[in-house]
C-alpha cells in the first residue's frame, strides 16, 4: 500500500459496481410491465370480441337444437304447419309478382305495337296526302307528243286507271297528283294544279306492276287513245319507282280534331 505523499490529498477511492440480476430476476424485468404496440392492443380486443361472438352463437344454436329436440310432437307438427303456411304464403306472393311483371311487359309491348300502328298509319297517310315521298316497285309511262294534241283530259284518264288498278303514290313531271289535282288545258298547254307542264309527260305510278301495265294496255284504253293523237308511250318497269315530289299539309279552316 502507497502511503500518501506528504502535502498531496489522498486520491477518491472507485464506485462499486451494481450487482448483476439474476436469470428469474432477468426474465421478470423483460416481461414486466408488458409493451405492447396500439396495433396489438386492438388485435387483442377484436379476437377478444370475435371469440365471444362465437361462443354466443354456438351456445344459441344449441339451446334452438336442445329445445326442439325436447319438443312435444304436437308442438313440432304446430311449427311444421307454420312452415308449411309461411311457404304457401311467400309463393303465393312470388306468383302475384311475376303476374304483375307479366302484365307490366305486355303492357309495354302492346304500348311499342300501338305507337309503330300509329307511326305506319301517320306514314300510309302522308303518302296518300302527299306530304311523304315514297319509293318501291312499279311503272313508268312516257308519253312524247310531237303534235301537241295529248289534252289535260287524256291525262286524267291515265291517272285514273293507274289508281284504279292499285296505284299508290303518282306524280307527273314533278307534281305531285293527289285525289283534289286539277288538269286544266290552258293557254295551249296543260296545267296540273296550276302548275303548266310540257312533253314529254312522264307519269312515275307505285304499286304492283302486274297490274298497272295492263291498266294502260286495255283495248280503246289509255295507250291506244294517245296514239290515236300521234303520240308515242312507252311503259317501263324500273326496279325502284321514287315519288318525291311534295305537297303543303292543307290546314282545315273549320274542321277541328275532337280528341
Amino acid at each position: 500500500m502507497t502511503e500518501p505523499t506528504p502535502g498531496h490529498p489522498e486520491p477518491a477511492p472507485e464506485p462499486a459496481e451494481p450487482p448483476r440480476p439474476t436469470g428469474r430476476a432477468a426474465l421478470r424485468a423483460a416481461l414486466w410491465p408488458p409493451r405492447a404496440s396500439r396495433g396489438q392492443l386492438v388485435a387483442a380486443v377484436l379476437l377478444f370480441v370475435l371469440g365471444l361472438g362465437l361462443a354466443i352463437q354456438v351456445r344459441a344454436a344449441g339451446s334452438e337444437d336442445t329445445a326442439l329436440r325436447g319438443a312435444r310432437p304436437e308442438d313440432l307438427v304446430r311449427i311444421l304447419s307454420d312452415l308449411e303456411d309461411r311457404s304457401a304464403r311467400l309463393e303465393d306472393e312470388k306468383s302475384t309478382l311475376e303476374d304483375q311483371r307479366t302484365e307490366l311487359e305486355n303492357s309495354s309491348d302492346q304500348a311499342e305495337e300501338a305507337r309503330r300502328q300509329s307511326e305506319e298509319r301517320e306514314r300510309q297517310l302522308g303518302v296518300l296526302a302527299g306530304t311523304v315521298a315514297a319509293e318501291g316497285p312499279g311503272i313508268t309511262l312516257r308519253v312524247d307528243d310531237p303534235t301537241g294534241a295529248v289534252t289535260a283530259d287524256m291525262l286524267l284518264d291515265a291517272v285514273q286507271e293507274l289508281r284504279a288498278a292499285g296505284a299508290e303514290a303518282l306524280q307527273i313531271n314533278g307534281v305531285r297528283v293527289v285525289a283534289s289535282t286539277s288538269f286544266v288545258d290552258h293557254n295551249g298547254g296543260v296545267h296540273v294544279d296550276d302548275e303548266r307542264i310540257r312533253a314529254p309527260f312522264v307519269v312515275d305510278a307505285i304499286g304492283r306492276p302486274q297490274d298497272l301495265e295492263p291498266a294502260l294496255n286495255i283495248p280503246g284504253g289509255v295507250v291506244q287513245s294517245l296514239e290515236n293523237k300521234q303520240a308515242t308511250v312507252a311503259v317501263t318497269r324500273p326496279e325502284t319507282v321514287t315519288v318525291d315530289a311534295l305537297r303543303s299539309a292543307e290546314q282545315p279552316d273549320y274542321a277541328q280534331s275532337s280528341s
